[in-house]
């Protein structure tokens, strides 16, 4: 997966990095044939130019970059293929691929990009692409954009745009997010309880732990995983669930490392820690061991992505029933938590047929579409759509029901630079380790926001 002038550019490069992997992770193609027919709202979608006019609907060349990884291309060809049925004098070019970010970058760079483009998998860098001036500010035409069905994007999506200063150059496609995951017919069977806050989880871990099995198991290798899955959206919830705070500290705030809120959420952390509830041996561990470990049940919960039930498919034993949680960290009667991680499209700055662009990405944007790509993908889309009369598997349909409650707060990513994330990452990991303490914690990030800044 992928990512996001001057420190934010810095800043967004590790995430880019991340993301590649997390792309990868996600990687078990897990698509489906595209429905028979789909009522897709009416027209182009919204109210985008349609070129010349008229029932002819867009017309001149249009041309779609996607990426094709782990979510296959069965949706994009879909949802293409519905587009030109609606606009039959349009010569749509789809031009895709595993490598495609790589193939088209001579273009890119030569100033003759395709029209619109999905940002994600290796190679591509949503930041760069903002900060070289590739993309073009969707800022106003994001704030009235509609889809087919006369609803606003930005009303059903999961996930707003990203903020560049102030303006937005892409919106989210796909929405992933981390959380923990357990053996629903494990819990079921063994009479334990699902965790609904930081009490409830602390009351099922011990009696997990009494049971003889490790109630929390993480990968050490990549800190990345506990600080998704636990720590950030612990931050949150000690903030009253306002996720500002998020923001706050990924830009670099002088302070806010040290802040009452993060000391409140490591505290959390600490309690996990001195419980014995966290797995000894899972510092050592990179993500495909505690996955495995967490298959065999040796541990019952596990941070970890959306992408867990796709990529570990082809290991998990009969029986086992996936189920997650945005967030266990908040206190009784506080909102879950989701910390994201997403994919966008957006549209050339130099796109020679700009409105095609903007009608196809309100085209895109509707439930029924949101359907399709869970369907067809086993994700999430970034719309607000009702997936319990689809065929998505149970995960997706779980996580939508949250994302679809108002009993939830979606917190934006923490996106900070190369130096800060090494520091965020190693300083977890010896906090778990007892390496140091959580003021020790605070002084190491602060230091390195220091420098940053």
């Amino acid at each position: 997966m992928n990512t996001w002038k001057n420190k934010s550019l810095l800043v967004a490069l590790i995430l880019a990095l991340t993301f590649s992997m997390l792309a990868a992770c996600s990687g078990a193609n897990n698509e489906k044939p595209a429905p028979s027919s789909t009522n897709q709202g009416s027209g182009n979608g919204g109210n985008s130019g349609n070129g010349d006019g008229g029932s002819e609907g867009l017309t001149g060349d249009f041309e779609i970059q996607y990426f094709v990884g782990g979510y296959g291309d069965t949706w994009w060809k879909h949802v293409i293929g519905e587009f030109q049925k609606q606009n039959p004098n349009l010569n749509i070019k789809q031009t895709a691929g595993s490598q495609i970010n790589d193939q088209m970058r001579p273009r890119w760079i030569q100033g003759n990009p395709p029209d619109f483009v999905y940002i994600d998998g290796a190679g591509s860098n949503e930041a760069q692409m903002v900060t070289d001036a590739q993309l073009l500010d969707l800022t106003d035409f994001l704030k009235g954009a509609t889809n087919g069905d006369g609803e606003k994007i930005l009303d059903i999506a999961i996930a707003q745009p990203t903020d560049y200063n102030g303006k937005n150059f892409t919106m989210p496609l796909v929405f992933g997010s981390w959380g923990t995951f357990y053996d629903k017919a494990w819990f079921t069977q063994q009479g334990w309880e699902t965790p609904t806050d930081f009490e409830s989880f602390m009351a099922v871990s011990e009696k997990i732990k009494a049971s003889g099995v490790s109630p929390y198991i993480h990968t050490g290798v990549y800190p990345y995983y506990i600080n998704g899955g636990l720590v950030n959206s612990a931050i949150v919830s000690a903030n009253g669930g306002d996720a500002s705070i998020i923001s706050r500290m990924a830009s670099l705030e002088e302070g806010i490392f040290k802040s009452e809120p993060v000391m409140k959420a490591l505290d959390k952390i600490v309690q996990i820690r001195d419980a014995g509830l966290i797995d000894p041996g899972a510092i050592a561990l990179n993500h495909t061991d505690s996955q495995m470990s967490f298959l065999q049940h040796k541990a019952a919960f596990i941070p970890n992505g959306l992408w867990l039930e796709n990529e570990m498919s082809k290991d998990v034993p009969e029986g086992f029933e996936f189920d997650f949680i945005p967030s266990v960290m908040q206190d009784k009667g506080e909102k879950f938590v989701a910390i994201p991680y997403t994919a966008s499209v957006a549209i050339s700055e130099k796109a020679k047929n700009p409105e095609a662009a903007k009608a196809f990405l309100q085209f895109i944007f509707t439930k029924q579409f949101a359907v399709d790509w869970a369907e067809m993908t086993g994700a999430i889309m970034n719309v607000k759509a009702d997936l319990e009369n689809s065929t998505a598997g149970p995960v997706v349909k779980t996580a939508m029901n949250y994302f679809n409650s108002d009993n939830l707060v979606v917190a934006p990513a923490l996106i900070v630079n190369a130096d800060v994330e090494t520091a965020l990452q190693d300083s977890i990991i010896a906090l778990l380790d007892k390496r140091i303490t959580t003021a020790e914690w605070g002084e190491r990030l602060e230091k390195a926001a220091a420098a940053a800044r």
